[in-house]
């Protein structure tokens, strides 16, 4: 039997996840690109797998169709925006996904991201690399509101992180756990009171059902021209034309974004200054990423029938 491991570093931190798979007799085929695989790519990767241990990579109806060995998909990571659950189970097709393995390392970079933003990080080490000495003046996270968009488990650890250091936190969820918003000393409010008075917004929600944004035009209108928002979510989580329009006519001071979507992204945001891009490397901590890609392997080999 064999498996497609398809995400473009798997296996580059440590070789134990190849090593679990060929212990458990499965021939392994790596992704060969080294790049998201197209549609045509998976088909001819996978056409004698029973699974596939996926990364982003599109896992459409065509693409089950056209693997009728396929009996498993086991996501390194959260989002299945990728894979057509319903055709999947249509199919009798097992999927599954490993929602705690990247919770510290996004909401580390959650923190990191709001640091760079405050403290203008980027704009000194471009500056400097440039043999320019230029002296940034930011501002201190010292008091600042923090707004989290989703209480999930990324969202909570972002919380804590931030009551950590001694900020206020304010944070909307539909399905909210209000004993736990009291322990961690975290106020729970409506969607746009907490847009309306944070001084830093993060966002780590799913998204709509329909692909919709969560945060466009209207959402954007309410925040304070000082804020910031910090988007490590989804692609389409926060409309880009709006949060483009908002960052440029001074309704929002700054953004820090890990997440676009078209990927790889060179759009506009790539140049103005009051951003901060990184190519959506919200996951990429090496001690997070080997457990995500354990955690992949073993709910593969314990799934396949």
């Amino acid at each position: 039997m064999k498996v497609l491991t398809s995400p473009s570093s798997f296996g580059q931190i440590s070789p134990e996840p190849i090593l679990l798979l060929e212990k458990a007799g499965y021939g392994v085929i790596n992704n060969p690109y080294k790049r998201k695989l197209t549609e045509d790519e998976v088909i001819e990767l996978a056409k004698d797998c029973v699974g596939i241990v996926a990364g982003v990579e599109p896992l459409t109806a065509r693409v089950m169709d056209a693997l009728p060995g396929l009996k498993v998909i086991s996501r390194v990571g959260i989002g299945m925006d990728n894979v057509d659950l319903d055709y999947a189970k249509q199919k009798g097709i097992i999927v599954e996904n490993t929602p705690d393995g990247p919770t510290r390392a996004v909401a580390e970079l959650t923190l990191a991201m709001t640091l760079s933003l405050l403290r203008r990080i980027p704009q000194a080490d471009a500056a400097l690399k440039n043999k320019q000495w230029i002296k940034q003046t930011g501002n201190l996270i010292l008091d600042k509101k923090i707004g989290v968009i989703g209480l999930g488990r990324i969202g909570r650890l972002v919380a804590k992180l931030f009551r950590g250091i001694g900020n206020p936190v304010i944070g909307f969820d539909p399905y909210s756990d209000a004993e736990w918003a009291a322990d961690t000393g975290v106020e729970l409010s409506d969607f746009e009171t907490v847009l309306k008075t944070s001084d830093i917004i993060t966002v780590h929600v799913p998204g709509n059902a329909d692909k919709s944004p969560v945060i466009g035009a209207a959402q954007l209108a309410l925040v304070k021209p000082t804020a910031m928002l910090v988007n490590i979510s989804r692609g389409g989580i926060v409309d880009e034309d709006a949060l483009y329009k908002a960052l440029t006519s001074g309704k929002l001071a700054a953004a820090a974004i890990d997440v676009f979507v078209h990927e790889p992204y060179t759009g506009p945001f790539t140049e103005l200054d009051n951003v901060v891009l990184t190519p959506h490397i919200g996951s990429y901590a090496e001690e997070g990423k080997l457990l995500m890609e354990i955690a992949a392997v073993n709910n593969f080999i314990k799934s396949v029938p």
